[in-house]
């Protein structure tokens, strides 16, 4: 009786959920969620970080790796406009991702000796040369660059489709890696300081002036006591930032034409949804999140170095966007977050487990990427449609898309 009591109850809870208005079903899990986020810092300080021998995760991830982990899932979401929601398949997008770490070391560091220009810079001493903008607009400035950059990219390749188009953006993606190592001398000019990269670059922070008037607001994240939680109250500012323009633009005109241009791009060209415009901004919107989230990650580590930006992030991001559920948002954020903590310290923590617990002696870590396609390839026998699929997609992948037979049609 106990056990009937106790499904019964769960199906009236169940019943009484699915009887909420559907803005509300989606704004409450969202909530819990972002409140969970706000106060990571808090409860990994103060509780979290007393497990340190939890079976398979050891630890549990630390704030510095909570930052790392954010900004490869706002990545993931300005690759899922590109891929999920235009179906424009991109296996060059770490391009984004360097042309925004490198804008931040232009306009955020002493890499141009011959000059000195200081804007807003925040705990920088005017003394020195070389161009400082404050953070906060160099992080503006390099999702516009990398817009421009995604349009530049984006032109030659829209009137190409499958194979063709991956093709050809993965060879942009090779392109702008390598011409970083190779740009400390073009015509004897130094723009991108080669193998050795920009650094030190400027740390985000809000000044004396607005310290002064505030109150209590860092002057310089990496010189505060508490660099690590600043960073990572900032980089969820960020990713939320994306989040909410990442949805608004899927319900929107734009939105609604990229899908079209996914499911038939043919249809969607007679209906009078325009291609390249279309394909073009979704490219530059893509690529806008993408080098917001590289310069903001430049900051973070205070440089930007070529062996940073190689093909296997590309790849790796495409399979946050796979596995989450190409279009599905909330998809994107847990299997960007999954895969992002395994690449930072997950494996090396499992390895580390499976070498105290059994007599292998396995590295883990040396197998990554072969462990991202096992994982794949899982997802594409068992759950096709992603962890959290789209709802359009799931219903195509459940019901079909197919008109009926006149011959099964029932009289």
């Amino acid at each position: 009786m106990e056990r009937v009591k106790g499904r019964s109850g769960m199906g009236a809870a169940g019943r009484g959920w699915n009887q909420l208005p559907e803005r509300a079903r989606t704004l409450i899990p969202a909530t819990i969620l972002i409140l969970l986020a706000v106060l990571y810092p808090w409860y990994h300080e103060n509780w979290l970080a007393e497990f340190t021998n939890v079976p398979v995760i050891i630890n549990f991830p630390s704030v510095s790796t909570a930052v790392i982990v954010i900004v490869f899932v706002i990545m993931a979401v300005g690759l899922n406009i590109v891929v999920g929601y235009a179906g424009l398949l991109d296996l060059g997008y770490v391009a984004f991702y360097a042309v925004g770490a490198y804008t931040a070391g232009w306009l955020a560091s002493g890499h141009f000796q011959q000059v000195s220009f200081h804007f807003g810079s925040a705990g920088i001493s005017r003394d020195l040369n070389g161009i400082h903008v404050n953070v906060w607009i160099v992080l503006l400035a390099a999702g516009l660059l990398t817009a421009l950059a995604g349009i530049i990219i984006g032109l030659p390749t829209l009137r190409l489709r499958g194979d063709y188009l991956a093709i050809v953006t993965l060879g942009f993606g090779e392109i702008v890696p390598v011409f970083v190592r190779n740009g400390d001398n073009l015509g004897g000019f130094n723009l991108t300081a080669g193998t050795f990269g920009i650094n030190p670059i400027d740390s985000p922070g809000f000044g004396e002036g607005l310290n002064g008037a505030w109150g209590g607001l860092p002057v310089n994240f990496q010189q505060s006591f508490i660099r690590e939680k600043l960073f990572f109250y900032a980089a969820l500012a960020l990713l939320l930032i994306t989040l909410f323009c990442s949805v608004r633009l899927r319900e929107s005109r734009l939105g609604r034409a990229w899908i079209a241009i996914r499911e038939d791009e043919t249809a969607a060209a007679a209906m009078g949804i325009p291609l390249m415009r279309t394909k073009t901004w979704a490219y530059a919107l893509g690529a806008f999140f993408g080098g917001i989230a590289g310069a903001y990650y430049a900051s973070f580590k205070s440089g930007a170095f070529p062996s940073e930006f190689y093909f296997n992030i590309s790849v790796f991001l495409l399979c946050m966007v796979v596995l989450g559920g190409m279009g599905s948002v909330w998809g994107v954020v847990t299997a960007g977050s999954i895969l992002a903590w395994l690449n930072v310290e997950g494996l090396a923590n499992i390895g580390t487990y499976l070498k105290r617990q059994t007599p292998l002696d396995f590295e883990v870590a040396k197998y990554q990427f072969g462990i991202y396609g096992v994982i794949i390839v899982l997802m594409m026998l068992f759950r096709p449609t992603g962890l959290i699929p789209e709802r359009r997609r799931k219903l195509e992948m459940e019901e079909g898309v197919q008109d009926e037979s006149v011959y099964g049609a029932s009289r």
